[in-house]
């Protein structure tokens, strides 16, 4: 393992592994140790209790951040006629057909998001190979395979975030940006946590939130104690 910098290992100290925080605690401690010289984005990692090989234990889905994540997705909308007007009154970055496919085909990524009307998936299928596994393909799951491209825009640009459970069974969001005020990064880690526990398969067995912990770029995780999470109905 390559040795971590001098920085990191000083942000550390003030870190104790043993120990899960109170989610305000390890909201402010996950400020304090972040030492990177841009303004920091703030990950929630979850490591639950299913078997992602299991259909029936598959967790997907996206949702709005309350106070948005502090990035803005650039979008790229597969629309035609009518559909394509209203991507692009809704705010979409890019908006087009087979242009774009061609676009994408020889490297062109200079997107976050892609959204498609159902219609169009049958050309879009086609990027399938190059879009899987950077995790870009349109999902009718997250909402970004869709007639309602007004919708689907607005909520990307208002701060929508997507998650998916990895082949360890993780899963990795974006929670907003260190210069968040505490209270906004503990609103938006409380909207996710939720999420998370909502989406729990019945099949799942044992114990389901096995480990949760917080990080900011570069810096050192913290370990937050499930059971002081209060998730507002």
């Amino acid at each position: 393992m390559a040795k971590k910098g001098k920085k990191f290992q000083e942000a550390a100290k003030l870190v104790d592994r043993s120990v899960a925080y109170e989610l305000t605690e390890a909201v402010e401690l996950v400020k304090k140790t972040s030492f990177a010289k841009f303004d920091a984005t703030v990950e929630a990692a979850f490591r639950l209790g299913v078997d992602p090989k299991k259909a029936d234990q598959q967790i997907r889905g996206a949702l709005v951040l309350p106070n948005g994540t502090g990035k803005t997705q650039k979008v790229l909308v597969f629309a035609k006629g009518e559909k394509a007007k209203e991507a692009e009154a809704a705010g979409a970055d890019y908006v087009g057909e087979s242009d774009y496919i061609n676009k994408i085909q020889q490297g062109w990524f200079d997107f976050d998001v892609i959204v498609a009307t159902p219609d169009m998936m049958g050309e879009v299928g086609k990027l399938g190979r190059v879009l899987g596994p950077k995790g870009l393909m349109p999902n009718p799951k997250t909402g970004t395979v869709t007639f309602d491209v007004t919708k689907a825009v607005e909520e990307i640009k208002a701060g929508k975030v997507e998650y998916r459970v990895d082949k360890a069974g993780n899963v990795h969001v974006p929670i907003g940006k260190v210069s968040f005020d505490n209270d906004k990064l503990v609103e938006n880690f409380r909207a996710i946590f939720d999420a998370m526990m909502k989406a729990k398969p019945s099949a799942a067995k044992g114990t389901y939130m096995k480990n949760v912990t917080l990080t900011s770029t570069m810096g050192p995780g913290v370990k937050v104690d499930a059971s002081s999470v209060v998730v507002a109905n």
